[in-house]
């Protein structure tokens, strides 16, 4: 798999795409995110359900005509067959097109990096991590936040029992892009994602809602042992939730409160998280990621940096561009994609990982989130009761 000598770096890792063709937001940022660091080399894909669309993608994208496949299965078969077959593929369909694709591949020995939710279900979801732990293949989840360079300083100081033990945890991710229901106006992105066929039984719950759960947990290291949700829908018409609160009991005794909406006029992409320990809290926004607050009880705040004063090495794992010169959302992907080559480096050479590759959302992860959403569904049916099945 590598290709080395003296100071020669290994040769890039060899990537394909299922989705993220014409009219797809998350397609582009992965082939952007993929090379940022310089660690993949993207060569093919099925790219549509449409094979003429895949065709021409594949034209966009300057890959090999051959190589751009017209069904996600031809694409198994086709690179299973190639000396220089690809070494992982990405999956960025909507939901409902995760589960297949993914176990596939990992059937015919490929690496798999995907989008969340993982799966429609918790059942596909705990496939997924048999199948993984069966073939010993590298499976990583793209909660893009996990990759900020500062979510990560939070991560370490949390562990590091800087704030003490964990009390209170409040997560919010709020969006205003569903205020009307554009839905309606054939807009693919706003089409999928209100469609339970192809969402799933979440909307706002599945699309936003399982980032800012991910978040809360990658952070503190915590589990949510049961949660009590009341799930709304604004849109008019509109068939999947598009505003979701949720109270959260973590072990340990922690309490949480989780905030996802798409209908928060003024809100673009308001991720935020703020962490409360008996001895002090951080609270970070996505909207100035290169920025941790953390305050010491009794202490004035202390505001940490990406590269500054206080930043430990959780936060300066990649380094791209100098201090000061902000990074932000693709920089995150970015960091996701270095993950998972460095882990599939290691499972080619026979060797352990890197530590900090080992911050990559994991199967495990996922399949947390598929469960998250079961118990908020079955919470909100049950008019907000308290569901442990998590």
């Amino acid at each position: 798999m590598t290709e080395t000598g003296g100071d020669q770096q290994p040769r890039r890792i060899r990537l394909g795409m299922v989705g993220g063709g014409p009219g797809s937001f998350i397609g582009p940022v992965h082939r952007l995110a993929a090379r940022i660091d310089d660690r993949f080399e993207f060569v093919a894909g099925a790219f549509s359900s449409d094979p003429e669309k895949s065709r021409q993608a594949g034209v966009d994208c300057h890959i090999d005509p051959a190589r751009a496949y017209p069904t996600w299965q031809a694409m198994v078969e086709g690179e299973r067959q190639r000396a220089d077959r690809i070494d992982a593929v990405a999956i960025v369909t909507p939901n409902n097109l995760h589960y297949a694709p993914a176990k596939a591949f990992l059937e015919a020995g490929f690496h798999v990096i995907c989008d969340k939710p993982l799966t429609m279900t918790a059942a596909e979801a705990a496939d997924l991590v048999e199948t993984v732990h069966r073939t010993g293949l590298v499976f990583g989840v793209t909660h893009t936040y996990a990759g900020y360079p500062m979510v990560r300083q939070a991560r370490a100081m949390v562990a590091a029992g800087e704030l003490g033990a964990i009390r209170v945890i409040h997560v919010e991710y709020a969006q205003s892009w569903l205020t009307e229901t554009i839905e309606k106006t054939g807009l693919k992105q706003a089409v999928w994602r209100t469609d339970p066929a192809q969402s799933g039984g979440g909307g706002c719950l599945g699309d936003i809602g399982t980032h800012a759960y991910h978040l809360a947990n990658y952070v503190t290291g915590l589990t949510a042992e049961s949660l009590a949700a009341e799930l709304s829908i604004f849109g008019e018409g509109r068939r999947l939730d598009d505003n979701v609160h949720i109270l959260l009991r973590y072990a340990g005794g922690a309490r949480g409160m989780l905030w996802a909406s798409q209908v928060a006029p003024g809100e673009v992409n308001g991720v935020r998280l703020r962490v409360f320990g008996e001895k002090g809290g951080l609270s970070w926004h996505q909207e100035q990621p290169n920025e941790l607050i953390f305050t010491r009880h009794g202490e004035p705040p202390r505001h940490i940096t990406r590269g500054g004063p206080g930043a430990g090495d959780a936060a300066v794992y990649v380094p791209r561009v100098p201090a000061g010169h902000p990074e932000g959302y693709l920089e995150a992907f970015a960091q996701l994609y270095t993950d998972a080559a460095e882990q599939i480096l290691a499972h080619a050479e026979g060797r352990a990982p890197s530590a900090q590759s080992r911050l990559l959302p994991t199967v495990e992860q996922g399949a947390a989130g598929m469960r998250f959403i079961e118990a908020a569904l079955e919470s909100n049916r049950r008019n907000a009761a308290w569901i442990s099945d998590l």
